[in-house]
């Protein structure tokens, strides 16, 4: 890998970086918690979608700093939003949820502080989360008269059962890395000053592996999770046959076959 990635400023708000086959996304706002207003998550969606058809990018990470990941919402933008103006934020605002969870690219998020609010809910659409031992998460929506918004209610129960999504959603109580990890929210704890590394090495791990396979695996667990199981046994046999098409799956199986390490095509190992 590069020892001296280099380094841009996409205006203020987010930080990105490329590390040969990683591409990397850094909210950047400090003073705000890296509340996520309406700059910061537009300036994360264009920094995801520049991203989204360059085939010499094969993972993503996210995270927001040492300090602190992402404190939710910006509060003071609506103070006084109407129903309909909150309405037409999430149909026609910057949806960052979505862009990182439609990504075909593996993503891997690394959190430290705080990941409340929005802050989670962007946890949530990565594929793999990684979190310091000072990592507190949480949806505290309700303790301001709101319920989540960006895919809170949904994502968090898929990830971690209705019955525990309830209780954090509904009491809106925070819990810590560990308790993360119990639960199956994170996959990995680490300590703080291992955070990002830990994250690049996963997604190193990621990025080596065959992208087309990859990128249909991810389709149909995603799409197949709350479908029903027959449907989603269709789509999976769908995507394997389609697999069999690929330079990965030729190139996978003649390396197994020869006892050497494969080498899928756009990798740079």
């Amino acid at each position: 890998m590069s020892a001296n990635p280099t380094e841009q400023s996409v205006e203020a708000l987010v930080r990105t970086s490329r590390e040969d086959d990683i591409f990397i996304i850094q909210i950047h706002r400090p003073q705000k918690f890296n509340a996520l207003s309406q700059d910061v998550r537009s300036q994360m969606v264009a920094a995801i979608e520049s991203i989204r058809h360059d085939q010499s990018v094969r993972a993503l990470v996210v995270w927001g700093g040492p300090e602190v990941f992402a404190a939710g919402a910006d509060l003071e933008e609506m103070l006084t939003r109407t129903p309909m103006e909150a309405m037409r934020q999430i149909n026609d605002g910057p949806d960052v949820t979505e862009a990182l969870a439609s990504l075909r690219q593996p993503t891997v998020v690394a959190v430290a502080g705080l990941a409340l609010g929005g802050g989670m809910e962007v946890t949530l659409a990565a594929d793999i989360r990684i979190a310091a031992s000072t990592a507190i998460f949480g949806q505290p929506e309700i303790n301001v008269g709101l319920i989540p918004g960006a895919g809170g209610t949904q994502r968090l129960s898929r990830l971690v059962g209705l019955g525990k999504a309830k209780e954090m959603i509904l009491l809106g109580e925070r819990i810590d890395a560990h308790e993360a990890l119990r639960i199956g929210l994170v996959n990995k704890v680490v300590p703080l000053e291992n955070l990002l590394n830990e994250a690049k090495s996963w997604a190193r791990r990621l990025a080596a592996k065959p992208m087309y396979a990859m990128r249909l695996a991810k389709l149909v667990m995603d799409r197949g999770y709350d479908a029903e199981l027959n449907q989603g046994l269709t789509m999976e046999l769908l995507a394997f046959s389609a697999a069999f098409g690929t330079p990965d799956q030729r190139e996978g199986t003649k390396a197994f076959l020869e006892k050497r390490q494969p080498v899928f095509p756009g990798t740079t190992r």
